[in-house]
């Protein structure tokens, strides 16, 4: 979670997640595991959020922890972002959903025939200056 002394308020987040989205990650958490969400900068689904088995993929330096998703497992599913599109995504409050069809990623939602997306609006600016600065990826 994030860190009070960072100067942001614990208790507002940058991510959510719908109740539809939460439940297919608590199936996926039961067939492989812990899982963790990357949002790349890429086009076509390389902008979709890809769900992984967490620590399957490599977090750089340059990566950003947005924050954890609460869907009532014993750990939270961590969702992370590139640097170039944190630069575009900074003032945003994101929340991961899943609607029918297909990706074209390697997300662990394919094979359901389902897919997620993220839902985005600007935060206000309260919001912006309370939520906790984000934390960096591994080197």
């Amino acid at each position: 979670m994030s860190d009070p002394r960072d100067g942001g308020d614990p208790g507002l987040s940058r991510v959510a997640v719908t109740p539809a989205a939460a439940e297919l990650l608590r199936s996926l958490t039961e067939i492989h595991g812990p899982v963790m969400f990357h949002q790349s900068g890429g086009c076509c689904d390389g902008s979709s959020p890809m769900c992984f088995p967490d620590g399957e993929f490599r977090l750089g330096a340059s990566d950003v922890h947005l924050g954890e998703l609460d869907i009532s497992l014993e750990r939270p599913v961590p969702v992370w972002m590139s640097q170039a599109q944190w630069e575009y995504w900074k003032h945003t409050h994101l929340t991961i959903d899943v609607v029918k069809g297909r990706g074209a990623g390697f997300s662990l939602e394919a094979p359901e025939g389902v897919r997620f997306l993220i839902r985005s609006r600007l935060m206000t600016d309260e919001e912006s200056a309370g939520c906790p600065a984000p934390a960096r990826g591994a080197s």
